[in-house]
């Protein structure tokens, strides 16, 4: 009998943590101050009126309100009025 126990792949590999990156909220919805409108990576989507950018590229608003979806020369904006 073994004394050992058998050492899989998955019990030596280390998974990396997911990311849950994407748009968190839809258009017509209402959100509160400092609410975050979209996670991303680059700036797939510009920041509208009353959104801010964070340092990692995350969308989120200043004021409360109703999201606004658009585009804008090509880009896609997101709003809150």
């Amino acid at each position: 009998m073994s004394k050992k126990k058998a050492a899989g792949k998955l019990t030596q590999q280390v998974r990396p943590r997911p990311k849950y990156l994407g748009v968190k909220v839809t258009d017509g919805e209402e959100v509160s101050a400092g609410s975050i409108l979209v996670r991303q990576r680059g700036t797939k989507y510009a920041a509208g009126k009353n959104v801010r950018v964070g340092r990692d590229h995350t969308l989120y608003t200043v004021i409360e309100g109703v999201v606004k979806f658009s585009d804008r020369l090509g880009k896609k904006r997101v709003s809150v009025v």
